[in-house]
């Protein structure tokens, strides 16, 4: 709330489930007050889809009982209560961050990047060899930026950890001698590290949404469970897979895999395998410099991510889902 003018009180509930349920969601949200004006649920609430995950089923449930609506039950992303779609949220970070920031960069160019999201299997990401085969073309093509490193390794604090070793982020970090280490920093120091970047570099995580919450360019490496959804007016680039042997997006169900990619380290699902690296590494350098030098227009992202997007799905536009259902306006 502190860096989030937008948002008024939080209340937080110390549940974490997604598929297996682990705690109870009704004694989590005891202390969320039960009476409200209105009452605001996630469209996932509502999603048969959804409910085959039991953890979150279990919430939804327990939260719909708990919470009272005096005036309205609706959904997010339209009203009830009146709603103004498409507002552009942006977080504000202490100055004090944002100055320590740019001294950590040395007031440089720099790219962000989050080698793993937050999943347990690291299979999900991109291998080292295959995050220095991206970097190694980055160095190239924009050889005044410097790389930043973040996420988070630590466990506790009911905070996802990164998918990725120690070891790995070594490895990553040895390779570059003035890139900087930011994993297990203070949230807002990251944040104020992406804030100050010209690029925020990942597969799909939720940490983008918190990228175009700062107003700093988004470039995925897309492919896996989930497309990108959430843009807030930023310029951004979602780097579809182009192979059609194999699903880009499976939606929680079974990811095609690899048992041992070439590179030896070990299994990979085939969306972020070092031959997908490959083969959409120019795309993915492109972009990149286009993104680091302000030539993307976030209009013409939304223009051109959706019927590519499309063409991922095959043709089948109902798999796409987006916050505001702002792609409806594109396909």
């Amino acid at each position: 709330v502190e860096y989030a003018p937008f948002v008024e009180q939080v209340f937080a509930i110390p549940y974490t489930s997604f598929g297996t349920s682990e705690g109870d969601p009704r004694s989590a949200l005891r202390d969320v007050p039960r009476s409200w004006d209105h009452v605001v649920r996630h469209p996932a609430a509502n999603d048969p889809f959804e409910a085959r995950f039991e953890g979150l089923r279990r919430y939804y449930e327990a939260s719909g009982r708990h919470c009272r609506a005096r005036r309205s039950v609706g959904i997010a992303g339209r009203p009830p209560p009146p709603y103004q779609p498409h507002q552009r949220l942006r977080l504000e970070l202490p100055e004090h961050e944002r100055a320590r920031a740019r001294e950590a960069l040395g007031h440089r160019r720099s790219i962000v990047v989050m080698a793993a999201g937050s999943s347990s299997l690291r299979a999900l990401y991109p291998s080292v060899t295959s995050w220095n085969l991206i970097l190694d073309e980055l160095a190239r093509r924009l050889p005044d930026v410097v790389f930043a490193f973040v996420g988070r390794l630590q466990q506790g604090g009911g905070r996802t950890t990164s998918g990725i070793a120690r070891s790995e982020v070594d490895a990553l970090l040895a390779s570059r001698p003035d890139a900087l280490d930011l994993f297990d920093r203070p949230i807002v120091e990251q944040l104020a590290a992406v804030e100050t970047a010209a690029l925020f570099l990942s597969p799909h995580t939720g940490f983008g949404f918190a990228a175009v919450a700062v107003a700093t360019p988004w470039l995925a490496l897309a492919g896996g469970d989930w497309h990108e959804t959430f843009f807030n007016g930023v310029p951004f680039h979602s780097v579809l897979p182009k192979s059609r042997e194999v699903p880009a997006f499976v939606q929680s169900k079974p990811l095609p895999m690899l048992a041992a990619d070439v590179d030896g380290e070990g299994p990979r699902t085939a969306t972020m395998s070092v031959a997908r690296v490959r083969e959409d590494l120019a795309e993915l350098a492109d972009r990149a410099v286009a993104l680091v030098e302000g030539r993307v227009v976030y209009e013409e992202a939304l223009a051109a991510y959706f019927p590519a997007l499309v063409e991922a799905y095959a043709g089948d536009v109902s798999r796409i889902h987006t916050f505001e259902s702002i792609h409806l306006d594109y396909v």
